[in-house]
């Protein structure tokens, strides 16, 4: 499947053509989740290929051998894109990792009543959108960048491919007072202290790990290892799909780009507009039991 110029509309949402279907589409909101599953939910560039590797290195105690064998998209397919099901169905493996890019008021109904673990990952949207403008440099299935100042008004205003971030972000993080089995992390808690993050993740997912085996996720999920790793660099995508001239997927793997990006005048731009439509936006961390606003955990960084 090519289908590099065609776009899908669905729920009000435009999703690229290439591996995006209505049909799959449709089969995403109606997919039932078993109980062992463990699903990757992010908006684009906030981690997820991250995550998946995290996941994966986990699930394996540690042990690179499926990581550096089998590709990303394989090992933790996109619920969405029309090959998932082949994928799952050809697949043995138990717990089953599945990502996605939908927002949850789409996958929330086959949620519900589910025990399936979720993980949450989200970024400082500001690093979201740089990272997502070098992105649509490269992949051919999305349209055309256009300049940056024009691609920041389409993330604001939401009309990218994956719909608006701040609607992903409010749906999903809107669960955490009532989903015990959803873990919300954030890219940058991950830069900051990646072996904490890993024990966290390990200990969500019932997984202990021994420190040795922590210390090898964090070896082979560092930034280093996957910008070598042909399993995860998205490498082997074909040059008519993603235009590997043009830059790389694993471009720097760093908090707070968006400096080397925005000016000041975007950067008080994007304060006002993150300030207006996060300002309904507050939810209970169970861990500390305190009512904390959306911003603070939105950005670890400064806004």
């Amino acid at each position: 499947m090519a289908r590099l110029d065609v776009t899908e509309m669905f729920h009000g949402i435009l999703f690229p053509g290439h591996l995006h279907t209505q049909e799959s589409l449709q089969l995403a909101l109606k997919f039932p989740f078993q109980d062992t599953d463990i699903l990757i939910a992010s908006y684009p560039k906030s981690g997820t290929t991250w995550m998946q590797e995290i996941v994966s290195l986990i699930s394996c105690r540690g042990d690179p051998h499926l990581t550096q064998n089998v590709p990303n998209w394989t090992r933790a397919p996109w619920l969405e894109q029309y090959y998932c099901a082949a994928v799952l169905e050809a697949s043995s493996t138990t717990p089953r990792v599945i990502t996605t890019h939908l927002p949850h008021h789409l996958l929330g109904p086959m949620l519900q009543g589910s025990k399936a673990k979720v993980i949450y990952v989200s970024r400082n949207p500001k690093d979201v959108v740089v990272s997502f403008y070098h992105f649509h440099k490269i992949a051919k299935f999305l349209p055309e960048a256009g300049t940056f100042p024009e691609f920041l008004d389409r993330f604001l205003e939401g009309t990218l491919n994956f719909g608006s971030w701040f609607d992903h972000f409010k749906g999903w993080i809107s669960q955490t007072a009532t989903m015990d089995n959803l873990l919300h992390i954030t890219y940058e808690e991950m830069s900051l202290d990646l072996h904490g993050a890993i024990k966290r993740i390990s200990a969500f997912l019932q997984c202990p790990l021994v420190e040795d085996e922590v210390k090898n996720c964090v070896k082979y999920c560092s930034f280093t290892s996957m910008k070598d790793n042909e399993m995860v660099n998205y490498t082997l995508v074909p040059d008519e799909i993603m235009d590997h001239s043009k830059g790389s997927f694993m471009r720097k793997g760093k908090t707070g780009d968006w400096k080397n990006m925005f000016t000041e005048e975007q950067n008080q731009y994007f304060k006002r507009i993150f300030k207006s439509k996060m300002q309904d936006c507050t939810f209970e961390s169970k861990s500390h039991r305190t009512q904390r606003n959306c911003e603070k955990k939105a950005e670890v960084n400064e806004v």
